[in-house]
C-alpha cells in the first residue's frame, strides 16, 4: 500500500550527515560524518596564529576562530560534494579555558587569553587563599590552583585591566563565543563550568567570587548553562547560515572542552578507562567509579558533571607536549618530510638517548606540580648527540611526564586499566610505543583518531533527533 512506502521515503529524504567542528590551538577543523554509522566522510582545516607577547603569555584573535570555522565548513562541503540540505546538525568543541571579554555586540575587546596562558599565576595564590569549598577539585582543596582556569584569568582582567573589565558585557570562553555567533544565544556548557569555572552541582561559585571581590563576574557570565548534546536556541541564525553555507535554523548542539568531548568520540565512558588526548598539550581523563570521590595532591577532579551519564572524571595534564615537538621542528627548519625522517632516525637511538634528558615544561607544568613558572630543560647534551637524540629525548620526557601523572592518580585512588589515545601522537608509532612502555598500561588506538570532531558529531546527531 501507499502507506508502506511512506517511512522509507521519509528516511531516504532525511539528512544523512552531521558536522563536528573542533576548535583547537593551531586551527579549527570541520569533520563531516555519516549520521547512521559515524563514519568520517571528510575533513577541512583552517590554521590561525598564536602570539606570545611576553614570556608565559599566549593570545589569539577570536575573529580568526569565526572566519576559520566558515572557511573549514565551506571547504569540507565542497570537497566531499555533500549538499548543505543533507546536513542534519552541527556541534563545536573548543580549547578550554580560553577566555574572551566581549562587548554588547559580542565582539572581542582584546585578544583571547588562551588556555595555555600563565599570566594569572599571581591570582591563583589569591584564589587558593580563600579556602572556599569550590576548590575541592584542585588537589582535594589543597591546591595549587591552575593559572589556566577561568576565575584566575577573570581576576587578572579585573586587577590588571580594570577599565576593560568594567566595560565588558560578557566574559566567557571560546566555546560560548562560537555558540553566540552561531545562534545568537549566550550560554555556557555544563562541561566547561564543571571542569574550569569551579561550579558545584551546576551552581556558580558565589562564595568564592565574593571572597575575591569578583561578584560582578556573575553578571558577565552566561546565565544559561546547557549540557553537551542539548540544542542551543533555534539553531543557525541567518547571518551564521550565510557565513557557513548551511540552512537557516540548522540544529546546533552544545559541545564543550575539546578533550572531554573527545572522550565521547573514543567511547571512554566506563570506569577504569582513560582517554589520552594528544595535541599541543596532553590531557589524561579517567572515568572514576560511581560513588568514588577521587582526588588529592597533583590531581584535578573528580568532576561530577563533566559528561552526561559519567559519574566522575579525574584529570591530569601536560601543558606543552605536541607544541614542544612543533617547536623543535621549527628550530631545526624542518620541511614537510621532517617528522618521517626524524622518527626513523630516532628509532635507531637507544632508550635513554645516551644520557640526554629533556623536561617538557616549556609553558609551565599543569599536573602534578601545577607550576606556571616551571621551565623546560635539556640536560646531558654532548658532542655525541644529534638531532635524532634530542627528538627522542623530547618524546621520552613527555612520556615520563605522563607516567608521573599516572602515579599521582594512583596515589589519589584512581588506576587506569587501559588507555585509549587520540590526536597527533597517533601519527608516530615510535612515540606511542615509548608512551606505552613507560606507562606500563595497554594503549589502544581507534580507527578514527579525530576523537573531538567525532564526539561533536555524536552530540549533533542527538540534538538533531537522529539518535
Amino acid at each position: 500500500s501507499r502507506s508502506d512506502f511512506a517511512p522509507r521515503a521519509r528516511a531516504a529524504m532525511a539528512p544523512k550527515y552531521v558536522l563536528g567542528v573542533d576548535g583547537g590551538t593551531g586551527g579549527i577543523r570541520a569533520g563531516l560524518f555519516e549520521i547512521a554509522t559515524g563514519a568520517p566522510v571528510g575533513f577541512a582545516d583552517t590554521p590561525y596564529d598564536t602570539t606570545h607577547p611576553e614570556p608565559g603569555y599566549a593570545e589569539q584573535n577570536p575573529i580568526d576562530w569565526w572566519n576559520g570555522m566558515g572557511a573549514s565548513v565551506r571547504r569540507v562541503l565542497a570537497e566531499t560534494g555533500v549538499a548543505p540540505e543533507d546536513v542534519a546538525g552541527l556541534c563545536c568543541d573548543t580549547t578550554c579555558c580560553s577566555v574572551v571579554a566581549l562587548d554588547d555586540a559580542g565582539d572581542a575587546l582584546m585578544p583571547c587569553i588562551l588556555w595555555m596562558d600563565m599570566r594569572a599565576a599571581e591570582q591563583t595564590e589569591q584564589v587558593l587563599a580563600t579556602g572556599d569549598p569550590a576548590l575541592r577539585v584542585c588537589g582535594g582543596g589543597a591546591g595549587p590552583v591552575s593559572a589556566e582556569w577561568m576565575i584566575p584569568k577573570a581576576l587578572w582582567l579585573k586587577q590588571k585591566k580594570p577599565a576593560l573589565f568594567a566595560s565588558a558585557a560578557r566574559v566567557c570562553e571560546y566555546q560560548d563565543y562560537l555558540n553566540l555567533k552561531l545562534t545568537g544565544v549566550y550560554c555556557a556548557s555544563l562541561n566547561n563550568v564543571a571542569v574550569r569555572w569551579h561550579f558545584v552541582d551546576g551552581a556558580a561559585p558565589k562564595s568564592l567570587l565574593e571572597k575575591l571581590n569578583l561578584e560582578e563576574l556573575l553578571d558577565k557570565w552566561p546565565k544559561d548553562v546547557l549540557a553537551p548534546g542539548a540544542r542551543v536556541g533555534a539553531g543557525l541564525t541567518e547571518a551564521a547560515a550565510a557565513h557557513l553555507g548551511l540552512p537557516v535554523g540548522l540544529p546546533v548542539a552544545q559541545g564543550g572542552a575539546d578533550a572531554f568531548i573527545a572522550m565521547i568520540g573514543l567511547g571512554v565512558i566506563e570506569p577504569g578507562q582513560l582517554a589520552l588526548i594528544t595535541g599541543s598539550s596532553h590531557l589524561h581523563l579517567g572515568v572514576a567509579p560511581a560513588g568514588a570521590d577521587v582526588g588529592g595532591p597533583g590531581v584535578f577532579g573528580s568532576y561530577k558533571e563533566a559528561l552526561p551519564g559519567v559519574a566522575g572524571v579525574v584529570e591530569g595534564g601536560q601543558t606543552s607536549t605536541g607544541s614542544v615537538v612543533r617547536w623543535f621542528k621549527a628550530v631545526c627548519g624542518g620541511d614537510d618530510a621532517f617528522y618521517d625522517d626524524v622518527n626513523e632516525a630516532a628509532a635507531r637511538v637507544p632508550p635513554g638517548c645516551e644520557g640526554l634528558v629533556v623536561q617538557e615544561h616549556l609553558q609551565g607544568n599543569r599536573t602534578p606540580h601545577v607550576d606556571p613558572a616551571s621551565r623546560g630543560a635539556v640536560v646531558g647534551l654532548t658532542l655525541k648527540h644529534g638531532r635524532a637524540h634530542v627528538y627522542r629525548a623530547i618524546l621520552e620526557g613527555i612520556s615520563f611526564g605522563t607516567r608521573l601523572i599516572f602515579d599521582s592518580m594512583k596515589d589519589a585512588g584512581y588506576v587506569p586499566e587501559s588507555v585509549t589515545v587520540a590526536g597527533g601522537a597517533t601519527n608516530s608509532e615510535l612515540w606511542l610505543q615509548i608512551h606505552a612502555d613507560v606507562a606500563g598500561v595497554p594503549f589502544k588506538r581507534t580507527r578514527c583518531a579525530d576523537a573531538p570532531a567525532l564526539g561533536c558529531a555524536a552530540l549533533a546527531a542527538v540534538a538533531a533527533g537522529a539518535h
